[in-house]
């Protein structure tokens, strides 16, 4: 079965432009387009300061899943690690979160949609035609995954296309209409008045610039399905990260050169910045490349997500075989509708709190992920092969602290919805799990059996 789903007798492996432009268009979503407002208000021009400080932190947990994806050649990323780490159990909870990041990220490219369109189109002010259109999306999504598997590729395609050329041209153009008055003030008045606001601002805008890197994650999880990933993935994890952190620090300067302090004002600022500085017409062409990677975006992860949990019940015994059944078009079914309702609640909550919800998590997959090197790194127990962490324990550890930090910045409300998908999902595997059959037992096996050699 290749990377869509199809099945073929030689399925053709990723290469390493494959695999580099999967992880651009995995990593650059709705973010990129929507939450420079958010950024600015929260820091102004330093938002540009805090999100090469993001970048540094993300690319410092980057290299640990560059260092686990060249110990293991299977499929599965953080809950992989985790279980080989840490047990069963663990890898399950790790799997059960990484299916849940899935349904935030589909339900925040979902809102992201509808929250551009709502920027010219009055008519998605109205709550029911705002959720009609995104239940509408999410059942024509599933209705497509049923029986159209083979078009993800060409969306994911044509998705990865339209952001770069979208981002690219804007930075390239937009460069002439920068004027320098713009780029005052520098940091927010309140952000000034002592330590605490400081860092209270710069904790904020650090949450939301944080998730403009999350998917780098998502990166190992189609091991399988490349060539020689012990050597391509940490390549390409670490050369997505530079693209991206180049492409987000030029974004930013060129729109606040542009619109200097009324970048706080719009929800769609990198579109107005373009229409304020060559017209109307580059407000419909950055509109038009938003709308074409959203609905890319949101289409990749409606089938993503719910092979994820298809696989853990199919490929690796950690739930019922029922969630994995599949239909006749090789599509499981039951997973697309399972994944599918939990993003029909979802849509309900606002963007930002859906962002929030995506960061903690990925919090939660980096922190078992990071400990897993640290403990691989003591015992030697899977070698690497292709990549090591430089520095010994310094990056890991570095690495752990900074995830930590992340938990301060988390609200209430947040923190709830983690610890109710962690205690439902340890309730269910008490369950399901009475007599676990390790499916990857083997594949440890023959881990330890290569380092042997």
């Amino acid at each position: 079965m290749d990377y869509y789903g199809k099945k073929s007798v030689t399925p053709k492996k990723l290469s390493f432009i494959s695999i580099y432009f999967l992880g651009i268009n995995g990593v650059i979503g709705s973010g990129a387009f929507l939450l420079p407002q958010t950024m600015y208000k929260d820091m102004n021009l330093m938002c540009v300061f805090v999100t090469i400080c993001s970048a540094l932190t993300v690319s410092m947990i980057a290299l640990c899943y560059a260092d686990l994806s060249s110990r293991f050649t299977g499929a599965g990323a953080a809950w992989l690690y985790s279980y080989n780490a840490f047990g069963r159990f663990m890898g399950y909870e790790l799997g059960v979160f990484t299916w849940f990041l899935g349904c935030c990220t589909y339900a925040a490219e979902v809102v992201a949609l509808l929250t551009t369109l709502r920027s010219f189109w009055p008519a998605y002010n109205n709550n029911i035609v705002y959720f009609s259109t995104a239940i509408g999306l999410i059942v024509l999504f599933s209705i497509i995954n049923f029986f159209g598997r083979s078009l993800v590729k060409f969306v994911d395609n044509l998705s990865s296309a339209a952001k770069l050329i979208t981002i690219i041209g804007f930075i390239i153009i937009g460069a002439f209409f920068i004027h320098k008055i713009n780029f005052t003030p520098v940091i927010p008045k309140a952000a000034t008045t002592g330590v605490v606001p400081y860092f209270k601002h710069f904790g904020a805008a650090f949450s939301v610039v944080f998730y403009l890197f999350t998917g780098f994650s998502f990166i190992p999880i189609a091991a399988t399905q490349m060539e020689n990933p012990e050597k391509n993935i940490p390549k390409v994890l670490i050369s997505v990260m530079i693209t991206v952190t180049i492409l987000y620090s030029l974004m930013l300067i060129v729109a606040i050169g542009i619109l200097g302090s009324r970048m706080s004002n719009y929800s769609t600022p990198i579109a107005v910045a373009f229409q304020k500085a060559v017209g109307n017409w580059g407000y419909i062409v950055v509109i038009i490349g938003m709308l074409t990677s959203i609905f890319g975006v949101a289409f990749a992860s409606s089938f993503n997500t719910p092979v994820l949990i298809a696989s853990l019940a199919n490929e690796h015994g950690m739930l019922p075989k029922w969630v994995g059944k599949k239909n006749k078009y090789d599509a499981p079914w039951i997973s697309i509708l399972l994944s599918a309702g939990v993003t029909m609640v979802l849509i309900t909550q606002s963007y930002l709190f859906l962002v929030s919800c995506i960061v903690l998590a990925s919090f939660i997959q980096y922190v078992p992920s990071i400990l897993a090197v640290i403990k691989f790194k003591h015992t030697d127990e899977f070698p690497n092969h292709g990549f090591k962490l430089p520095g010994g324990y310094t990056i890991p550890i570095l690495a752990l602290i900074i995830s930590c930090y992340m938990i301060t910045n988390f609200t209430w409300k947040t923190l709830i919805v983690g610890l109710g998908v962690a205690l439902l999902a340890t309730v269910l595997y008490f369950f399901i799990n009475k007599n676990p059959v390790d499916t990857l037992k083997h594949e440890k096996y023959l881990e330890r059996l290569r380092k042997r050699l």
